[in-house]
């Protein structure tokens, strides 16, 4: 007599137990409901945006969250020529500044967790300790003193604030993130670079960049959103309105005077959202792996 391994089943009593199994789809289908009530929740404020965008000025405050009438798509046309300025001017500036941001800090700050995870230099622990004490310090803390060292430099009114920083390695959180994933690259690739001849340098751009894309690609998706959202740093630098960003150009739509445009406002800030959106969702893989595999050996 012979037996099948393979048809060789253990059946455990929860498995075979009928209320078992109804008591699992059920709290599986109140998990699901709960789940959807949530995202519908998280989404509203999104899709009312998105409704407001497509009324008649007269319907926005006063109709449901969908249009009563039809459809309109002349808030977009009404809000991006309402300025003496183009939006378009608004987006290239925002484009120019994100770029020049992602890229400073995938240089400045890979290249700084580089010499932090794997170089040998004295006080290395200590100028470690003191760069992530900065990820304590409040960005009001040095505001006063960057914008009189920007001011004295003659750099108000220009994207330099904004850019040249960046490629400092100031964002302790990009640079930490990146030693933890550097810290799991086999240092065995290291020692068989040098004894091929390979330097320091060249072991950070042979072998450290091409292995460490999805923390770069992390680091990328983080500093493009957190510069396309900023208000704060273009509001304190930038004066003249040829040099605004999408989210100064948004502030333009509100009148002191109650006279406020909020049919071009709700339309410009839907498209304000399409390069964050359209940004995450092209690189959402490699985000998820850097993320999980940050700090992690592998």
């Amino acid at each position: 007599m012979t037996i099948d391994a393979h048809k060789l089943t253990v059946v455990t009593g929860s498995e075979n137990d009928p209320n078992a199994r109804l008591r699992k789809r059920i709290f599986s289908v109140i998990a699901h409901v709960l789940l959807i009530g949530a995202s519908i929740l998280m989404l509203y404020p999104l899709l009312w945006l998105l409704a407001a965008s497509f009324k008649p000025e007269n319907e926005i405050f006063t109709s449901g969250i969908w249009p009563s009438l039809s459809w309109d798509i002349e808030s977009y046309f009404r809000g991006w020529n309402a300025m003496r300025v183009s939006f378009s001017v608004f987006y290239m500036n925002s484009f120019i500044i994100a770029f020049l941001c992602v890229v400073g800090n995938l240089i400045a700050c890979s290249m700084a967790a580089y010499a932090f995870a794997r170089l040998q230099f004295k006080g290395r622990n200590f100028w470690f300790a003191m760069m992530l004490m900065t990820l304590m310090l409040p960005y009001q803390v040095t505001l006063i003193p960057q914008y009189v060292l920007f001011r004295d430099l003659g750099w108000v009114n220009t994207m330099l604030p904004l850019v040249v920083p960046k490629f400092l390695a100031v964002d302790a959180f990009f640079v930490f993130l990146m030693v933890q994933f550097f810290r799991g690259i086999p240092r065995e690739l290291d020692e068989a670079a040098m004894m091929d001849g390979a330097g320091p340098w060249r072991i950070y751009w042979k072998i450290m960049l091409p292995l460490s894309v999805p923390v770069l690609v992390t680091a990328a998706i983080f500093t493009f959103i957190w510069t396309w959202d900023d208000f704060f740093g273009p509001l304190i630098y930038l004066n003249r309105m040829q040099d605004y960003t999408v989210m100064l150009g948004l502030r333009t739509f509100v009148d002191s005077t109650g006279e406020s445009d909020f049919g071009g406002l709700f339309a410009m800030s839907v498209l304000s959202i399409v390069p964050i959106f359209v940004f995450f969702l092209l690189f959402q893989r490699l985000l998820i792996e850097g993320i999980a595999t940050t700090g992690m050996k592998r």
